[in-house]
């Protein structure tokens, strides 16, 4: 029986990283067409003109931020005239914190939190990149938290029309959106739609033998062997396809692995598994928590609760709540709960005669809400 049991030096785990959500893998499969398609609109950059603007558009969790960051460190690796630059906007979503992204990108050196205009910002990108003759290919991660705070037309805007303010700079646009209900043309205005004119890249949802093979890859490449076998890795596909996302099986496979270290054994098991996935099938929440501002999550606090006690939540009966407890106005709060309905926090349907009443419904355990905000405040 002890042979089969960890000694305190050992590990099931041959690469941890492979577990890691942002990993990179060498071995990236089932994006070929979209690799392909994206590398030919950024190909002009390569020659020193401006690459094509695109959308790249699908669900969470179908790989677009994998293949757009392993496109980049190609391009890292073999030229220095075309510069990419990744913004998450799910943490940057204002037009000065993208902008302090893209100077430290180019220089190296962070802008000061306080006392830099904006104008200066842009003009030293513009005189860094007039300088190095470079092209910059700026790619917005999950843009669609841009049009959630209002921004989106203020920083496409000033990307797009760089040219005309600094003569001979060069940028292209890749806009990443998860939101499947957003079509991101009919939400900018119209000097955007004018200028920006973008392709678009579709990101399938992963066919459940894509998935086995790509968690199945993340497996010979970060356990040692024998450490799953694989009617228990058929189990994590099929929760992974539950969820919808390839993100909740990376997690569930990492935390399984290490229920099995903590109890000292060389393999996992089928409870390692469930009490795994009790987490993991938590992981967008608990990561979309961390983008909620302090009035957001008050408001996803006081739907947690009334869904504990009640099934059926109307945004009438809530905002009588909100604007009681909150003291907050009907235009932001009608912001939120719409924001958190595109977020997949929530569901907003319509009952009633005419579709009048709207009827909030949590997407995750009431409990599991709660949970999560507390850790999340204690921060």
């Amino acid at each position: 029986m002890t042979k089969d049991l960890l000694m305190w030096d050992e590990t099931i785990f041959r690469d941890p990283e492979v577990f890691e959500t942002d990993f990179i893998p060498e071995q990236f499969n089932f994006r070929e067409n979209q690799i392909k398609e994206l590398a030919f609109k950024i190909k002009p950059g390569l020659s020193g003109s401006r690459p094509l603007n695109t959308i790249c558009r699908g669900l969470p969790g179908t790989g677009k931020t994998t293949t757009i960051k392993k496109l980049f460190s190609e391009i890292e690796a073999h030229t220095q005239r075309l510069i990419p630059v990744h913004i998450n906007c799910q943490i940057d979503n204002t037009k000065f914190a993208i902008f302090a992204q893209i100077y430290h990108k180019l220089s190296g050196n962070s802008i000061p939190s306080s006392g830099t205009s904006f104008k200066t910002v842009f003009d030293m990108i513009c005189r860094i990149a007039l300088e190095r003759n470079i092209v910059l290919l700026i790619c917005l991660d999950d843009a669609n938290y841009l049009l959630y705070e209002k921004e989106i037309n203020k920083i496409l805007y000033t990307l797009l029309r760089a040219h005309e303010a600094v003569k001979g700079v060069r940028v292209g646009i890749i806009t990443v959106i998860s939101d499947m209900d957003i079509n991101l043309m009919d939400e900018v205005d119209m000097r955007v739609s004018s200028v920006f004119r973008p392709d678009e890249i579709y990101f399938p949802p992963y066919t459940i033998d894509e998935m086995k093979e790509i968690l199945l890859q993340r497996v010979y490449q970060g356990f040692y062997p024998n450490v799953i076998k694989s009617d228990l890795l058929d189990i994590v596909v099929e929760q992974t396809m539950k969820a919808g996302d390839l993100r909740v099986g990376i997690d569930l496979l990492k935390r399984a692995g290490i229920n099995a270290e903590m109890d000292a054994r060389k393999t996992i098991e089928i409870d390692d598994i469930c009490r795994a996935y009790d987490v993991s099938k938590n992981i967008h929440l608990k990561n979309t928590l961390k983008t909620l501002k302090g009035d957001e999550k008050e408001i996803l606090r006081l739907i947690s609760e009334l869904s504990t006690e009640n099934n059926e939540i109307t945004t009438a009966d809530l905002f009588i709540t909100v604007k009681d407890r909150l003291k907050m106005g009907y235009t932001r709060f009608t912001e939120t709960v719409k924001k958190l309905d595109s977020l997949r926090i929530i569901n907003i349907n319509y009952k009633g005669i005419r579709g009048r009443s709207r009827i909030i419904t949590l997407r995750y355990e009431p409990d599991k809400v709660k949970e999560n905000l507390r850790k999340e405040n204690t921060k």
